[in-house]
Parts: structure tokens; C-alpha cells; sequence
């Protein structure tokens, strides 16, 4: 007997009688193989159902069975291939089980209740139709074959039940092995704890005094450093103060240099306007004149003696425009010399710039009283931006006017242009210095927060110490005060004795009263434990309960809050970390589960 396939499978069971529902099925293909007395292979296909142990389907299909088969639904598979494609349509169905709209579906239809027989359908759904690949006929298990079908599933569970034993058994053994173990470090711990409590009271008397020799000495380097700070900060102040003064006087004066240019340069504006009327009045006289000479041409050409005196006139009024284009030359090159003039005025600019720009490099630690002075300075320099805007604007209603004119104006325009680039540039660089002073303003303030933050640590720092050197203080009142207290009693030799433990609301946790023993758990349930709670984390240790007198139980002492680690607080050096016990709880065995058909 081979098994090729054990699954649970989805499958849609239809009946005529009641509703049609879903349920788990598994489903197993096996190869039969007989010998005797003829070589003989079968397939079995048997339906079952882990829950009902009543469910049983099966069907049994040899070479012969399977031939009629083929010819009946078609199949292009042999008797040898047949298994293996089956087991594929299987797989695709289990493959489309988590989908909603599978597309392989498993069907199990069963006539009526009196009818032993169902039909086994791998139906393949499309958009078109329901294709059954496959149609089984299975046949229903009888009385037989059903408590045949159990007793396997008996003998299978008893073999799962004694493998489970043998594991259970060695489970307990390793178990009570590590208890063991687990008992005997716990000993081991316990005297290293009584010897690391001893050191720690030898550290912290060295501790509190090399804390407070390093409390005095940074107290005095934070002095003097408050000192320094102090002076360096009232020498920048005033040479802040005395470089703002010159650089705003040098703007005013180079602000007045500029509008009296201005000022000039619209003068001569207007100027060259009323010449450039007057010229196109003349021209348009003079193309008067030229047609009226011309229709005087095609009258009296017979009179060449009078057009001779006629000629001589108009080579006079030629000298006289020649005369007035070289007036106009001359004044070209007097706005040329002016723009020069604007040049080197901005040259000085540029200058004054990179003079303000090295100053502006010493202002690095604090300006908290130049604000108004800096605000001054953004308003004159909107209102220079202003100036300049509007001399951008008549220069550029003077380029208009000038492209009507003639070639020689056509260079005058060229130099308008360039030096309303300047301009810009000008503006630019005005703007870039206004980025660079709020820069600095905001460098200083930083620098200011980050001063008060220093202060603020600083006060922590020693608001810290004070409550260290208290509880350090306290700590040793109260060693000192259990030392004077305990006696020294003989120890049972089967028994563990530890002080009694304190937890962090003061009282002591006890177990039951039937067993008159006491048990000891330590608090885990903080981030950061403190020094106190380290030493009173021990072990699960029970003792023989005792009365407790007022000298064994001592108060509560010091609230919980001065034992919190906090996350700004200043660590003490040299102290060893805490020590956390195991605890090794064992855990009760699993009951075996009970069969689900069969009662105990």
C-alpha cells in the first residue's frame, strides 16, 4: 500500500434532502498492489472527515474499471499517468481555496439518504460554464468498513500517545536537572551579593567626598567663566555700536550724492526732449519744403539760372543741420562723461559694500541692542530701493523715446541699457546685504538660547548634587543604624537567611499563612533601578517566619522618588552593576488529549 495524497481539502457537499454547505474533507489516494494470484494494481480514493467519524466515501478502481472510465468521460490519460493528474487538480483546488471566486472547486453530490453512492466533481468554473474535469462515483463505507477505518485511526493515536510519554518523561528530567543547577547559583549569588553590599559602603563614603571636592572646583571655573563672557560681550557690544554709526552716516552722505545726480540727469532729460520736438518740427518743414522744390523741378527745369541761386540755399541749410548734428554729438558725449560719473559712484558702492561686509564678519556673538539701528537701515535702504526703481522707470520711458531717433542715438542707447544693469546689480547686492544682516540676527539669538539652556543645566546640575549628597547622607545614617541594630544569630543549616526586604512603599510581601514561610520577589517593573533597590533585589528565598519587633522592621525612610534614576542626573562613578536573579518556575505537564471518538 502506497500513499500518494493526504489532505484536507474544501469541498461543497449537495443534497437533495437539506441545504448545501461547505465542509473540510480529507481526501487519500493510494495504490494497491496484488500479487496473488494475478499482478493486479487498484487506486483507492477514500473520503473521510476528521470531525464525523461516521463520513466515509471510497472507491476502488482497477485497469478495468478505469478503461470504461476513459471512454465515458473522455479522458486522454493512461491507467499509469492518471494518479499524478489527479493529485495536480487536487493541488490547483487547494491553491484556489483562500480566493472568493475559485476557480477549481471540489463537489460532492449525494442522491437521496437511502442511496449509498455520491458523485466526486473537480468542476472547473469559467465565464462561460461549470466544466467538470473529473466525476467520481464513490460509494458509501459500510459497518465494516467504518470500524475498520476507526481502529486505524486508534492504533495511529496510541503510537502519537506513547511517543508523546517518552518525550514527557525526558522533558521532566532535564527540567529537575536544571532546578538543581538553578538552586545551587542561586547560592553562589547570594554570597556574592553580601560581598558586593560590603564593598559599596566603602565606595560610597569615597564618592561623596570626591563629589564634593568636584562641586567647588567647577563652581569656580563656572564663575570665572561667567566673567569673561561678561566682558567679551561689552566690548562688541560698543564697537558694534560706534561701525553701525559710520556705516549709516556713509550711506546718508552717498544717498544725497545720488538724488543730486538724479536730479541733474532728469534736467538734462527734459533738455534733450524739447531739442528731439524741435528737430522733427524742422523735419517735417524740411519734407514739406522737398516736395514743393520737387513739383517747382518738373515746372521750371527751363530755368537753370534760378534753380543755381536755389541750389546755393540749400547747401547753406545742409551746413546749418550739419552744424546742429554736431551740437547734438556733443551733448551724446556729455551724457557719456555723466554716465562715467554714475560708475564711479557705484564703484564707491561697491567698495562701501565689501567695507560693511567685514564688519558684518566681527559680528558674531551678540547684537540684542542694535535692533532699532538695523531697523533704521531697512527703512532708509526701501527708500533708496525706491529712488532707484523710479530712475529705472524714466530710464526706461527714455530708451523708448530714443529708438525713434537716428543711428547716432542707437549707441547713447546702448549705454542707458548697461548702466540699468548696474543698477540692478546694485539692487542685488543691497538685497544680499539685508539677507546677511538678518543672518547675524538670527546666529545671535541662537546664541543667546543656547547661553540661558547652559544656565539652565548648570542650576540642574547643582539642584542634583544637593539631592545626592542628601540621599548619600541618609544612606550611610541608615547602614550605620542597621550595623548597631542586627546581631548575629546561628543560621539553620538547611535554611538561607537574608535581612528582611523592603519594598518601595515600605511594607514586607509575605506568601500564604498556611505554610509559614516567607517569600521575597524584587520590583522589575522600572526602566532604571537605584542603588537601594539593587541591594534589596533578591532572590526567591523562603524562610521560617519570626515575629517581627520594631527592631527588625525599620521605616520607610525616604520617599521613592529620590531613588528614580533621571535622565539629566550626573552618574556616580565606580559603582558595580546590579545583580538580577533568575527565577526558574516549573511548568505543569500537558493532559493528554482525549480522543474525539472515543470516551474515557
Amino acid at each position: 500500500m502506497e500513499t500518494l495524497f493526504n489532505k484536507r481539502l474544501h469541498v461543497y457537499v449537495k443534497n437533495k434532502d437539506c441545504e448545501d454547505r461547505k465542509a473540510n474533507v480529507r481526501v487519500s489516494i493510494e495504490l494497491q498492489l496484488t500479487t496473488t494470484p494475478v499482478h493486479k494494481r487498484d487506486l483507492l480514493v477514500r473520503l473521510t472527515d476528521d470531525t464525523d467519524p461516521y463520513f466515509l466515501y471510497r472507491l476502488a478502481i482497477s485497469e478495468e474499471d478505469f478503461q470504461s472510465l476513459k471512454v465515458q468521460q473522455g479522458l486522454l490519460v493512461d491507467f499509469v499517468s492518471f494518479p499524478q493528474k489527479f493529485i495536480d487538480l487536487l493541488n490547483h483546488c487547494i491553491s484556489e481555496q483562500g480566493s472568493d471566486n475559485p476557480r477549481f472547486l471540489l463537489q460532492l453530490s449525494c442522491l437521496s439518504v437511502l442511496d449509498n453512492s455520491a458523485n466526486f466533481n473537480v468542476v472547473e468554473t469559467n465565464a462561460f460554464k461549470h466544466l467538470t474535469h473529473l466525476s467520481l462515483r464513490l460509494i458509501n463505507g459500510s459497518d465494516t468498513e467504518i470500524k475498520e477505518y476507526l481502529a486505524v485511526c486508534l492504533s495511529s493515536l496510541k503510537e502519537e500517545k506513547q511517543s508523546l510519554e517518552i518525550i514527557l518523561k525526558k522533558t521532566e528530567e532535564d527540567l529537575s536537572r536544571q532546578l538543581n543547577y538553578a538552586q545551587q547559583t542561586l547560592s553562589e549569588k547570594s554570597r556574592e551579593l553580601e560581598k558586593l553590599r560590603s564593598e559599596w559602603t566603602s565606595q560610597a563614603t569615597s564618592l561623596s567626598s570626591r563629589h564634593s571636592q568636584d562641586l567647588t572646583a567647577e563652581r569656580e571655573k563656572a564663575l570665572e567663566i561667567q566673567t569673561k563672557l561678561q566682558q567679551q560681550n561689552e566690548q562688541l557690544r560698543r564697537e558694534l555700536e560706534g561701525s553701525h554709526l559710520r556705516s549709516t552716516q556713509e550711506l546718508q552722505a552717498k544717498l544725497n550724492e545720488l538724488e543730486t545726480a538724479n536730479r541733474e540727469l532728469t534736467e538734462k532729460k527734459y533738455k534733450s526732449e524739447s531739442t528731439i520736438r524741435d528737430l522733427k518740427v524742422k523735419l517735417v518743414g524740411l519734407e514739406e519744403e522737398s516736395q514743393r522744390a520737387k513739383q517747382q523741378v518738373l515746372s521750371l527745369r527751363r530755368e537753370n539760372s534760378t534753380l543755381d541761386t536755389e541750389c546755393h540755399d540749400k547747401e547753406r541749410l545742409v551746413n546749418q543741420l550739419q552744424m546742429r548734428i554736431a551740437v547734438m554729438e556733443q551733448e551724446i558725449k556729455d551724457k557719456d562723461q555723466l554716465m562715467l560719473r554714475t560708475k564711479e559712484v557705484l564703484e564707491a558702492t561697491q567698495k562701501q559694500k565689501d567695507s560693511v561686509e567685514r564688519n558684518a564678519e566681527s559680528k558674531d556673538v551678540h547684537v540684542g541692542k542694535l535692533e532699532s539701528t538695523v531697523k533704521s537701515l531697512s527703512e532708509e535702504l526701501l527708500k533708496a530701493n525706491d529712488i532707484i526703481k523710479k530712475l529705472q522707470g524714466d530710464i526706461k520711458g527714455l530708451v523708448a523715446k530714443i529708438k525713434v531717433k537716428n543711428t547716432v542715438t542707437v549707441s547713447q542707447e546702448k549705454v542707458v541699457q548697461e548702466t540699468s544693469e548696474r543698477l540692478l546689480n546694485t539692487q542685488k547686492e543691497l538685497q544680499d546685504n539685508q539677507r546677511q544682516l538678518k543672518q547675524r540676527d538670527e546666529e545671535v539669538s541662537t546664541l543667546k538660547e543656547k547661553l540661558e539652556a547652559t544656565i539652565q543645566k548648570l542650576d540642574e546640575s547643582r539642584d542634583v548634587l544637593r539631592t545626592n549628597e542628601n540621599v548619600i547622607s541618609w544612606l550611610n545614617k541608615q547602614l550605620n543604624e542597621n550595623q548597631l541594630s542586627r546581631k548575629p544569630e546561628p543560621a539553620a543549616p538547611g535554611v538561607f537567611e537574608s535581612p528582611p526586604v523592603l519594598s518601595s512603599t515600605g511594607g514586607l510581601r509575605m506568601s500564604s499563612a498556611t505554610h509559614n514561610m516567607v517569600q521575597f520577589y524584587p520590583r522589575s517593573a522600572k526602566p532604571s533601578m537605584s542603588p537601594m533597590e539593587a541591594m534589596d533585589t533578591t532572590p526567591i528565598i523562603q524562610h521560617p517566619l519570626r515575629p517581627l519587633s520594631k527592631e527588625n522592621v525599620e521605616p520607610a525612610g525616604l520617599d521613592s522618588k529620590y531613588f528614580e534614576r533621571r535622565d539629566d542626573s550626573i552618574p556616580l562613578r565606580g559603582l558595580l552593576p546590579n545583580l538580577h536573579s533568575k527565577e526558574f518556575l516549573r511548568q505543569p505537564s500537558k493532559p493528554s488529549i482525549p480522543s474525539a471518538y472515543f470516551t474515557a
